[in-house]
């Protein structure tokens, strides 16, 4: 459902610029060693943003069989939805989801880029809308989680 989407727009729009100034290099002066040189380490370059860009991930956010499934990569995270409570959203640069038990305490995940610590939550992306996120969710049938210190009356 996300992804560092913006990431990877910026990863190929980069490469690509990377090319085109590889191009306008050997373009200005194709007889000059030098010019030759940069044209290729700038073309390298490109050619290695592009693939990178290509290869990124989105994560994706799956309801099937009972279950909740969270899965980035090779990183798959299920949980049965009779495990789960509520959720909440982080917002800021990176969005992210949190899931809470039924007693309403944060679930804790490995982390997703194969360090050590853990999370209390799954990282989306900033482009993500957070109107897809809870429909997504309420379509589930998962709650969001009251984050207010009164009790909304």
């Amino acid at each position: 459902m996300v992804c560092p989407v913006g990431r990877k727009q910026g990863e190929i729009g980069a490469g690509a610029v990377l090319i085109a100034l590889a191009a306008l290099a050997v373009a200005v002066s194709p007889a000059h060693w030098a010019n030759l040189v940069l044209g290729v380490l700038l073309a390298l370059c490109g050619a290695a943003l592009i693939v990178h860009g290509l290869t990124l991930r989105a994560p994706v956010l799956e309801i099937e069989d009972g279950e909740f499934r969270y899965i980035r990569g090779r990183y798959i995270v299920r949980i049965p939805f009779s495990d789960i409570g509520s959720y909440y959203l982080l917002s800021g640069r990176t969005r992210s989801l949190g899931l809470c038990d039924m007693a309403g305490r944060p679930r804790v995940f490995p982390s997703t880029e194969g360090r050590r610590a853990s999370r209390p939550y799954l990282p989306l992306t900033g482009m993500t809308s957070r109107h897809k996120v809870d429909a997504f969710m309420a379509g589930a049938g998962i709650p969001q989680r009251d984050r207010s210190l009164t009790s909304g009356r």
